[in-house]
Parts: structure tokens; C-alpha cells; sequence
């Protein structure tokens, strides 16, 4: 093995997934779980603009780490802070900019690459884990239970 070589190169096809994954540069801003949460939260909603007391308490965030993650989101152009008054209280809104629908859009598009890659290795069936067995056992139980009734 020489200082090329990396361990469980060996499967079949994994150089060709190794390289797909290899070039991918995942965005670190939007990579940080917080981040990321509020990015999708703010993507799936149907208002322009999101509530700073909505997103703390809709993503069990408190109000420090929320506002230190805004902050980040807001430095990288992915969303866009404005404070008013709304019948006399202070209201803090929260937008997600076109750059970051865009930055969001190839942050998952080159997740996608990495679950294509896994599901390419594996033969196509997916990782597979304890819990999913788990999962469909239970299923599979629950639907035989219903049937009995």
C-alpha cells in the first residue's frame, strides 16, 4: 500500500463513488446541524419572512445559540435580518436570500451525490441498519395485528 492508497478501496466501483465524493466541497457554513436546521425550516415555509421567536421555539433552539447562528447565516448572505416594531413590540424577521435558497439547493445536491455513491456500493439496497430492520419488523407486526381484528 503506498501513501495513496486508502483502506476499503478495494470494493468495486468505490474509486469511481471515491472520486464523485472526493471532489465535493460541502458548504461548512450550512453543514453545522443548527445552521442547517434553520435553513430548512425557513426553505419549507410558505411566509417570506419567519419570526426570530418562532424559530427558537419551533426548533427547540435558545435564544444565544440562535442569534450566534443567524449571525453566521446572516455574514454569508444566506439570510436576511430585520428588526422593527410590530404593534409597538420589537420584532426580529428572518428571511431566506435567494443566495442562500441557491448555497441550500447545492448543499443537498451534493448530499444526494454521497447517498448515491453509498446506495451504488451497496448495490443499490441502501445502508442498512438495525433500527430500519427493527422498523420494518414492527411494521410488519403491526399490519399482521390489524388483520387479525
Amino acid at each position: 500500500m503506498n501513501g495513496d492508497d486508502k483502506p476499503g478501496g478495494s470494493r468495486s466501483g468505490g474509486s469511481d463513488a471515491g472520486r464523485r465524493i472526493a471532489g465535493l466541497d460541502l458548504d461548512k457554513v450550512i453543514h453545522e446541524r443548527s445552521r442547517l436546521m434553520v435553513l430548512t425550516y425557513l426553505a419549507s415555509s410558505d411566509k417570506a419572512e419567519t419570526g426570530f421567536t418562532e424559530l427558537r421555539d419551533e426548533l427547540g433552539m435558545s435564544a444565544g445559540n440562535l442569534s450566534v447562528q443567524l449571525k453566521t447565516l446572516e455574514e454569508a448572505g444566506y439570510v436576511k435580518i430585520e428588526k422593527r416594531f410590530v404593534d409597538n413590540k420589537p420584532y426580529t424577521g428572518v428571511a431566506l436570500t435567494a443566495q442562500g435558497q441557491r448555497a441550500l439547493s447545492e448543499y443537498l445536491g451534493e448530499l444526494e451525490v454521497i447517498v448515491a455513491s453509498l446506495r451504488a456500493a451497496s448495490g443499490g439496497a441502501g445502508p442498512k441498519s438495525k433500527q430500519s430492520s427493527d422498523n420494518r419488523a414492527k411494521t410488519a407486526a403491526a399490519s399482521e395485528r390489524g388483520q387479525e381484528d
